[in-house]
């Protein structure tokens, strides 16, 4: 009786099946992540949507978003929503690209509510040491008491969310320059001079330095995009809630405009 030796050919499709799923490389996604969840609604609408998943306490929802493999994630509102819920993020997905995408603070007078920023470096303003002669401001280093680090945006990823808001919004000016991130909604005008004088900054908001800072971290290229809900100043409150849901479909739009050419 001869016996047959199974062929190789045969085999290799079930050893394939077997190993071949822990060899290869993971997705790489695109993450876009915001502090809350009307900033992500827009895209979740236009989205398609594979999965939707807990991520320690974050809900993550996978899919493809102009025909990009796109993580879309809200992280929280504050500095340390948005590090842990983002690093989450990170341990359990291959992202190649952070754009962070919601509403913010206008700075500077020359601009008005539904402006568009594209953050060019991003700073953490209340980072420093309070004492007796009040608040000083020392960055990323508090045994310094001098000014401290800033985060540089991708500039590639920069140059297409400014392009992509020019051709988005008609009607407002976009800017690009620094955006001041600190744990307070800004409500003052007097604050808002300081945040002008100090930082040069066009938008103030509660998250981006804290994203910005994981990134650099993981060398990921990143970008914050906010659009002007208020001008930060004695009449805020009343303009965030007339104007946050718009300013967040206007920012996810130049997302979705970004995402063309990625």
């Amino acid at each position: 009786m001869t016996i047959r030796k199974p062929r190789f050919s045969l085999l290799l499709p079930l050893l394939l099946a077997c190993f071949g799923c822990g060899n290869q490389a993971p997705t790489p996604y695109i993450g876009i992540i915001s502090a809350m969840d009307t900033e992500i609604k827009h895209l979740l609408k236009e989205a398609k949507i594979q999965e939707t998943k807990s991520v320690g306490s974050l809900v993550v929802h996978i899919g493809t978003l102009k025909g990009k493999n796109v993580v879309i994630s809200r992280s929280g509102i504050g500095k340390i929503n948005a590090s842990s819920g983002f690093t989450c993020v990170l341990n359990h997905f291959d992202i190649s690209e952070v754009i962070f995408t919601g509403v913010a603070g206008g700075v500077k007078d020359e601009e008005n509510v539904l402006d568009q920023v594209i953050g060019t470096k991003i700073v953490e303003h209340d980072y420093g040491i309070q004492g007796n002669d009040g608040f000083v401001w020392c960055g990323g280093d508090p045994g310094r008491r001098e000014p401290g680090e800033y985060y540089e945006c991708d500039s590639k990823l920069v140059d297409l969310a400014y392009e992509s808001s020019l051709a988005v919004v008609k009607d407002q000016k976009t800017f690009k320059g620094v955006i001041a991130s600190g744990d307070q909604f800004i409500a003052s005008s007097e604050y808002v001079d300081y945040l002008d004088k100090e930082f040069d900054a066009y938008a103030c908001e509660m998250e981006g330095a804290a994203i910005a800072k994981v990134c650099q971290a993981c060398d990921l290229p990143f970008v914050i995009m906010r659009t002007l809900s208020d001008k930060a100043d004695g009449h805020a409150n009343e303009s965030y809630v007339d104007f946050m849901d718009v300013a967040a479909d206007q920012s996810s739009s130049i997302v979705l405009k970004m995402l063309e050419s990625l």
